[in-house]
């Protein structure tokens, strides 16, 4: 019932029935990954997908020279690896986690078995990922277009969003990972930080950052200020 109760409160799985709840806990196995180990690897058979019940985990890929691109970090309650339930294919890219980190996976076939009964799963699934994939191409758009201060300040406000418009925002991953994130190397991410703090924008800690000036953040996000 704990486990259940558990998937219950998944978003993926938000307003089902309680039979349904109990049968994705039949088929869900719960595994621990300890700090830094590999969950999969680009290229890995995709045996099925992910959700995170408590830590975080790092999606990327490694260019041939070792380089590396993250594309995102997941968190509690968010799903990873999903992509193999519907292709059947090999992972394409690579999950690590950041921190001891609590996972279901559901196996790709027995899942699939279970959504072939029931096809309300798979409309839930397909209407939660559908939602997660607008925003997420959002991200990459403001990633990939921008310039550097304007992609920090966006990713900001992202931050801000998923924390229910918080104003102070905990730092939880090193700022290599997240000038990796960023699409930049970390000395050009230090000094983009320390002129927001100069313009009044930001002010940061060792591990957080606190939003002084949102509005001022949002211009800088959408190309409409640019920093002394």
């Amino acid at each position: 019932m704990e486990l259940t109760n558990k998937i219950a409160a998944i978003p993926l799985f938000n307003g089902l029935p309680l039979k349904q709840h109990e049968n994705l806990a039949a088929i869900a196995v719960q595994k621990t990954f300890k700090r830094g180990q590999i969950i999969f690897s680009e290229g890995d058979e995709g045996i099925g997908f992910y959700i995170i019940l408590s830590g975080r985990v790092k999606i990327f890929k490694l260019s041939a020279e070792g380089k590396e691109q993250i594309f995102h970090i997941m968190e509690s309650e968010e799903p990873f690896g999903e992509a193999t339930v519907f292709a059947g294919e090999h992972y394409p890219a690579s999950a690590q986690a950041l921190v001891e980190t609590k996972v279901l996976l559901f196996p790709r076939q027995t899942f699939v078995d279970l959504i072939s009964k029931n096809p309300s799963l798979a409309l839930n699934m397909l209407a939660f990922l559908s939602s997660r994939l607008r925003t997420l191409a959002s991200l990459v758009e403001d990633l990939s277009l921008k310039e550097v201060p304007g992609r920090l300040a966006a990713y900001l406000l992202y931050l801000s969003d998923r924390n229910k418009g918080a104003t102070i925002l905990e730092l939880d991953i090193s700022k290599n990972q997240l000038a990796s994130l960023l699409g930049t190397i970390p000395e050009t991410l230090s000094r983009i930080f320390n002129r927001m703090g100069k313009d009044k924008l930001i002010k940061t800690t060792p591990r957080h950052i606190h939003i002084l000036d949102h509005q001022g953040i949002v211009q800088l996000a959408c190309g409409r200020k640019r920093l002394a």
